[in-house]
């Protein structure tokens, strides 16, 4: 049965135009795989196209319709690179939060065949390839690799009264503890934000800044760690996981460049490092995400594929012990694209790529390798 995604259309935008993430890097080694069509409907915005033949319009399809589609231009950008998402709770509106080069974008989504831009909040200081935005309660929280950017805050209710689209919006506020950060995490259980991917000369070398969110619109310092050094992207969980050890804990799992880091940040004041995983063909250890039941963590590194010449390669960790994972399973792609992201929802895996798009598996039977 051929599925649809509200959220598609901007998963197409976001791997299509996003940025690498090291722009020191050389990517012209890699030929292209599947590059990206060019749009001639106008460059503007369409909806709803059904997956036939392989092809929703001139994208390659497998299973999934596009259901709208707006474009830079529209957006006043030329790049985007991040998105997360918003449902206000009381009327049950969605709403798309996407990272460009110059600001944030917000589009609603309730009507997924019927997108509506409504406004972009601007950067808080220059333009950056590099803009990350999550959320926690009614708050967008908004980082950026641009020179003493900070974090913008921002009251996403203002979404619901706009009566002049596309607006301009002001942040509420802006917390200044770091300059530049590459993503922001946040544990929605705990009411605490991590910026990672800082200056690598802060006082946390590039590690994570810890943020008090009890009062959600005005953020507080509340430690840090860099004992392992920078740290490029992060998931952190109220540990439910099968080590008994570590039951409640709060567990922050950094992708450091060279090794993923693991550590027990349950006292903010005293960050205890449970242990590092390092494994064959490191490129770049770039971001992961662990299965629902905190079993197994999904890895990708950013230039395997480059450095070693095979095709996207995603790991799988067998994280029964927290201070022993050891690499239960690795999947092979079909093509040599960059994986990029992975994130993990029920038992489905959502993997983006460079120049591939996104792919969809099952995770089911993850316990077997498969």
């Amino acid at each position: 049965m051929k599925k649809s995604l509200y959220f598609l259309f901007l998963l197409a935008l976001l791997f299509a135009c996003s940025k690498n993430d090291d722009g020191n890097i050389d990517f012209g080694g890699l030929n292209p795989i599947e590059v990206p069509p060019t749009d001639n409907s106008g460059g503007s915005e369409n909806n709803f196209v059904p997956c036939e033949n392989g092809f929703a319009g001139v994208y390659p399809c497998d299973g999934y319709d596009q259901l709208g589609r707006i474009s830079l231009n529209i957006l006043n950008a030329t790049s985007a690179n991040d998105i997360w998402g918003w449902t206000d709770m009381a009327s049950n509106r969605e709403f798309a939060l996407i990272g460009l080069n110059n600001g944030t974008a917000f589009v609603e989504i309730t009507d997924s065949e019927d997108l509506k831009f409504l406004g972009k909040l601007p950067t808080a200081t220059t333009s950056s390839s590099w803009r990350d935005i999550k959320v926690y309660q009614d708050y967008a929280y908004i980082g950026s690799e641009a020179d003493n950017h900070g974090m913008q805050v921002f009251d996403l209710k203002k979404l619901l009264n706009v009566t002049n689209a596309p607006a301009t919006f002001s942040a509420d506020n802006r917390y200044t503890g770091f300059g530049n950060s590459h993503n922001i995490v946040i544990n929605e259980t705990t009411g605490f934000a991590y910026a990672v991917g800082t200056a690598r000369n802060d006082m946390y070398s590039g590690g994570a800044h810890f943020m008090d969110l009890q009062d959600p619109l005005n953020p507080q310092a509340a430690g840090g760690y860099g004992a392992s050094g920078y740290t490029h992207d992060a998931q952190v969980v109220t540990y439910n996981g099968p080590d008994a050890d570590y039951a409640g804990a709060e567990i922050f799992i950094g992708a450091n460049e060279n090794q993923v880091t693991i550590v027990d940040i349950t006292d903010k004041q005293n960050p205890a490092n449970i242990t590092g995983i390092q494994y064959g063909n490191l490129g770049y250890t770039h971001q992961g995400w662990f299965t629902e039941d905190q079993r197994y963590f999904i890895l990708g590194d950013e230039l395997d594929e480059i450095n070693f010449g095979f095709n996207s390669r995603t790991l799988v960790f067998d994280m029964l012990d927290l201070d022993n994972p050891v690499l239960h399973a690795t999947y092979l792609g079909t093509t040599s694209a960059i994986d990029h992201n992975v994130y993990v929802k029920g038992n489905d895996l959502f993997l983006a790529n460079y120049t591939a798009g996104v792919r969809i598996m099952d995770i089911s039977d993850i316990v077997n390798g498969n």
